[in-house]
């Protein structure tokens, strides 16, 4: 049993890490892609090629008619808060830099507590606690300190780019309480792989409508950009999200979640290499003001919620 339980801990490790290194190094290709393709058209190729990857799963599904019962309705409010989130996120490297958008979208964490306090009853207590509650206010302190403590505060373009940054944030907690809400009991790929082709039904039909070219001006890429794009999709969609949660599956939410959290520590520092992107040090230390606050937070949600499983095995 115990030698079951280090490789199922060890895959879990590698998938994990490995989720850590896609999500990373997604805010990165979509910057270098800026010089050569709008963000309509890298967000239509990109959820098109993911949508394509993970069709055969629908495919499979509808061919021997074992797709749950309900999954295309439960899948359609996730996929609305995604279209939405992505659209943001797409957009805001065309303004900011990547190290400064990943440390922006930790404010998801925050509006995924609020989110869960009004959504999820059972976890009001958790929520309640003041432990659990500053820790909301440190990240929300530190990512106020990543806004303001720069070189210069946040005017035109600037601002529009943490604006997207935030908002695509906001919209990522509530893609994440809608999956948790309306797709919880479906298997995950094919939880997945609907969504994914929702969002790209949803960001394709804008690629056609507003991208330049309607979209074809990819075919104007070079190979190696196209690989980029290419490689884009599966780094930051259609592989990660499944290694994802397989390793929740594997090692835990909490674990899971604080490795995830170092996904701005490397992409900044990528940055600076590859796009010359200088942060503060007023900005990392909010940065890692902001992650402290995260701890805090899972911590005690952990901590809680093993206390309340005790409590209900001992009644």
């Amino acid at each position: 049993m115990s030698v079951k339980s280090t490789k199922s801990d060890a895959g879990g490790v590698v998938l994990i890490l490995l989720t850590l290194l896609g999500w990373s190094s997604v805010p990165l290709f979509l910057k270098y892609l800026t010089a050569y393709i709008d963000a309509w058209t890298a967000n239509g190729w990109r959820y098109g090629i993911s949508a394509l990857f993970w069709a055969p799963v629908l495919v499979w599904g509808v061919w021997r008619r074992t797709l749950p019962a309900g999954l295309w309705r439960a899948a359609l409010v996730p996929s609305l808060f995604n279209i939405a989130a992505q659209i943001c996120f797409a957009w805001a490297p065309y303004y900011i830099n990547p190290g400064l958008i990943t440390f922006l979208l930790r404010l998801q964490i925050v509006f995924v507590a609020l989110g869960a306090y009004l959504l999820f009853p059972a976890e009001r207590p958790v929520l309640r606690s003041p432990t659990y509650c500053f820790g909301v206010v440190i990240v929300f302190g530190g990512l106020l300190g990543l806004c303001f403590l720069g070189e210069t505060l946040p005017r035109g373009a600037t601002a529009l780019g943490v604006g997207l940054a935030i908002t695509a944030g906001i919209l990522y907690g509530g893609y994440s309480l809608a999956v948790r809400r309306y797709v919880h009991d479906i298997n995950p790929i094919v939880a997945f792989a609907t969504i994914s082709l929702y969002t790209a039904i949803g960001v394709v039909s804008v690629m056609l409508v507003r991208g330049r070219d309607h979209g074809a001006v990819a075919w104007s890429l070079t190979w190696g950009q196209f690989g980029m794009l290419v490689a884009s999709a599966f780094a930051g969609i259609a592989i990660t999200h499944v290694t994802y949660y397989a390793a929740i599956a594997r090692i835990g939410v909490a674990l899971s979640v604080g490795v995830i959290l170092l996904q701005p520590f490397i992409t900044s520092t990528c940055s600076y290499f590859l796009f010359s992107e200088r942060l503060t040090i007023g900005q990392w230390l909010s940065g890692l003001t902001a992650m402290v606050g995260a701890v805090i937070m899972l911590n005690t949600q952990r901590r809680l919620s093993r206390l309340a499983v005790r409590n209900d095995q001992s009644i």
